[in-house]
């Protein structure tokens, strides 16, 4: 198994295997097997966190979420909608290498200008910058958000 650093999540149980020359990791949400790649790594602890910590109910959980930026198609890491279907959480994750910079930051109010969730995350697995959008300002948490 490669040797992905520890997180700042609590442990998450995650169904891996060899699949030829590739790491592959179970996405029970979706049902298949992705390429376990250091963000899929982060990802994957990020929604197991989520669901057990944050209330995130599994059907709610959408990963890559479409996002029309000007004509161009763009995908959230992921978005939990609320019991509407209306995105409630939008999250962009990073490799736990990669800094979590006021371009990430940008990335996701340029994603949420468009979606208009109420709470957008920033997380590296190490790291993690939770905010709360209200009237297109930003207030920064110093927890999740119980979902």
């Amino acid at each position: 198994m490669p040797d992905y650093p520890r997180l700042n999540f609590p442990a998450v149980k995650l169904r891996i295997s060899q699949r030829g020359e590739q790491m592959t990791v179970w996405d029970p949400l979706r049902g298949i097997y992705l390429v376990l790649t250091p963000e899929e790594w982060v990802r994957r602890h990020l929604i197991g966190f989520l669901i057990s910590h944050c209330g995130a109910q599994p059907m709610r959980i959408v990963q890559e979420y479409a996002v029309a930026m000007n004509g161009s198609p763009q995908r959230a890491d992921v978005v939990v909608v609320d019991d509407r279907a209306r995105p409630l959480m939008l999250v962009e994750c990073k490799a736990a290498g990669i800094g979590i910079d006021r371009q990430v930051l940008a990335q996701a109010v340029r994603y949420n200008s468009v979606l208009g969730a109420r709470y957008v995350v920033l997380t590296n697995g190490l790291t993690h910058y939770c905010y709360e959008c209200a009237d297109g300002r930003y207030t920064r948490m110093d927890r999740f958000p119980r979902l």
